[in-house]
């Protein structure tokens, strides 16, 4: 069987060849923030059947940078597969021969989703900075209206790592009889300094590219280097030392000395260039500051420092999972989150995996997280 028929071939694990679809909201949509849209868009796939009693349906919530491409491919000539196609698939531990898998690009995104790069209907140009803040909560909020639009009354699981962990959480206090099963990883009900000084940087060598322009750049325009920094050190913080060193150590490109003294040298310098730069042609620089913003503002514990006051509304079975080399979100917060509904008396249970991997420990293949998300599917 060659590359492109086991790509199609479903009784191979793959869902095979996909196409994206927009959900067009035309009523107006209001922000947390206050400001409004006068509609969105929302790019999504799906994955699967929906049965009849439109019961097995999963939302799938995608990281930072990922988008609504979760599995399959677009293209037999691209064959790049989906951001989770190790888990998404016919006989895979999210398993399309029993479940309707939906992914969708959050609110604010730059893959098909109104967001800053949008055309604004009332005045014909790009929103940019125009562009409402949006929170975790509206981007779940605009989620909702999709699985309305597609007559999904309750999901049987919602399910993400990172900031679509925390897309999880807000879906189990937002909608809590709207949700079976939730399954936030590698996630946080709130960032600490550490993580949103990380953001900051991010943002602040994007504001002080010179081509950022404020956020007014046209199309194929912007602060591409700022961007690309932002990625190359955000990257750094999902992974982990151990992991990097595994993979990299001291490594140089050639044997012999890079011919200027800050010439691309150690395999990790050009690892970390190649992130910037592949980043910088699929993602939107004000995007990236509209979202982590989002993320350095979502906090469950609110002013009083209590999480169980956010969770208490939470009905669905939950499966937290942390990973032990994440430093951006370590497990002692994964870990939190789980006791916080214990101590409320819900049905919580936590998990957590050994990986060298870091924060990106969720995205690679790993017998393990397969063996748990399928069990905990499953309902076991």
């Amino acid at each position: 069987m060659n590359d492109a028929s086991a790509i199609l071939d479903a009784t191979g694990g793959e869902v095979g060849l996909v196409a994206w679809q927009d959900y067009v909201h035309t009523a107006p949509f209001t922000c947390e923030g206050g400001g409004a849209l006068t509609g969105f868009t929302l790019r999504y796939e799906s994955y699967g059947r929906l049965n009849a009693e439109r019961s097995n349906a999963i939302l799938i919530c995608h990281a930072l940078s990922g988008d609504h491409h979760a599995a399959g491919v677009h293209d037999l000539n691209d064959r790049k597969t989906g951001w989770w196609n190790t888990m998404i698939g016919p006989g895979k531990p999210i398993d399309t021969n029993e479940y309707f898998v939906l992914s969708a690009n959050c609110l604010g995104g730059c893959q098909g989703s109104t967001g800053p790069s949008s055309i604004n209907p009332e005045t014909g140009r790009r929103y940019s900075l125009d562009f409402p803040v949006v929170t975790i909560r509206d981007i779940v909020h605009a989620q909702k209206l999709l699985t309305e639009h597609l007559g999904i009354k309750r999901l049987h699981a919602v399910v993400g790592g990172s900031m679509g962990g925390m897309q999880v959480l807000q879906w189990m206090i937002e909608y809590p009889e709207d949700v079976r099963l939730a399954l936030p990883m590698a996630t946080t009900a709130r960032q600490n300094a550490q993580a949103i000084a990380f953001n900051e940087v991010g943002r602040s060598a994007i504001m002080q590219d010179p081509e950022w322009q404020g956020g007014d750049y046209g199309e194929g325009q912007g602060p591409h280097v700022g961007l690309a920094i932002a990625r190359m050190m955000a990257h750094i913080t999902y992974l982990s030392d151990r992991g990097m060193d595994d993979k990299f150590g001291r490594k140089r490109q050639a044997a012999e000395r890079a011919r200027e003294l800050f010439d691309i040298e150690f395999e990790v310098e050009s690892y970390l260039r190649y992130q910037g730069k592949s980043f910088v042609n699929r993602f939107d620089a004000n995007t990236y500051l509209y979202f982590t913003k989002a993320l350095d503002r979502f906090d469950l514990y609110g002013k009083n420092g209590r999480l169980e006051d956010q969770l208490d509304a939470v009905q669905c079975k939950t499966l937290v999972i942390g990973f032990k080399s994440d430093w951006l979100f370590p497990p002692k917060q994964n870990r939190e989150i789980a006791q916080a509904l214990l101590r409320l008396g819900k049905h919580a249970t936590y998990a957590e995996i050994d990986s060298d991997l870091g924060h990106d420990s969720f995205l690679v293949e790993a017998p393990e997280l397969e063996a748990l998300i399928r069990l905990f599917l499953k309902g076991s």
